[in-house]
């Protein structure tokens, strides 16, 4: 018997999920299917009523619904918790709900396992305070940084941020205007780079053989990626990675086992 899966959002129709886990299942020999579904912005709780009516195992969830479905769901992971946004969902046979976050997970494995990037011992600085930049904070702080330095535009938030992580290691939050210093590794949490921003970040930013890593992707380079160009990053990385390695850390949770995924990203970056 085959069983569902979705990944939800609205917008949702560009999403590349159901490819990712199309090829998942094939690789593994899983019988399920997967498809998107857009949810009403003011309706995640009827949504996700009706997938678990109709038989759906488990979903993924994607903007603007992952702090939403924080609030609704009342069991989760410690990660999830913390990071006060779900993106993995599974629906249990009792009729509850159980949330994780891979995104953070995702990130990790795609810089260090993927693009070998050292993060143990380095200088992190992660552009953002909003849901994605939240996601990833533990993670990034498990490998052992220097220093983790979270940036954003108000600097409250960053601030406020970098407290709420600041017993798994040495975290700061700050206004872009108050970077200061040479980083190994900075990571884009924004969405102005889809948009043909960048934070304005000081020209002297990057450390010798430094990477850059932005969290969106696009089938061009992304205005983060071509200011890092331009600034003489060693790497440059988009977030396609990211995405892949958290629907495997997704198709893990909800199957048990867990695909290989450089083949699925030579894929997917071809068919893009």
């Amino acid at each position: 018997m085959t069983d569902h899966y979705a990944v939800i959002g609205n917008p949702i129709s560009h999403s590349k999920s159901p490819l990712i886990h199309t090829e998942f299942a094939r690789q593994t020999n899983q019988d399920l299917d997967y498809i998107a579904r857009e949810i009403a912005l003011d309706d995640l709780e009827t949504g996700l009523k009706q997938l678990q009516t109709e038989g759906f195992k488990g979903i993924n969830i994607t903007v603007p619904f992952k702090e939403m479905a924080w609030q609704l769901v009342a069991d989760k992971s410690e990660h999830a918790e913390r990071a006060g946004a779900i993106n993995t969902l599974v629906f249990n046979d009792d009729g509850s709900f159980f949330g994780d976050n891979t995104d953070g997970i995702g990130l990790c494995r795609d810089l260090t396992d993927n693009n070998q990037v050292e993060l143990t011992g380095k200088r992190i600085l992660l552009l953002g305070a909003g849901g994605a930049a939240r996601g990833v904070v533990e993670p990034l702080l498990s490998y052992s940084p220097t220093e983790l330095i979270i940036a954003n535009r108000t600097a409250s938030k960053a601030h406020d941020l970098a407290l709420l992580f600041n017993e798994f290691g040495n975290v700061t939050g700050l206004g872009f205007d108050d970077i200061t210093g040479r980083f190994d590794v900075v990571i884009n949490a924004t969405s102005a780079s889809l948009h043909g921003n960048v934070p304005p970040l000081p020209d002297s930013l990057l450390n010798n053989n430094a990477c850059c890593y932005d969290m969106m992707y696009s089938n061009t380079d992304t205005a983060f990626i071509t200011w890092a160009k331009n600034h003489d990053a060693t790497k440059t990385i988009d977030g396609l990675g990211m995405l892949i390695e958290q629907a495997a850390e997704a198709f893990r949770i909800w199957r048990g086992v867990k695909p290989e995924t450089k083949v699925v990203m030579n894929k997917i970056r071809n068919y893009s």
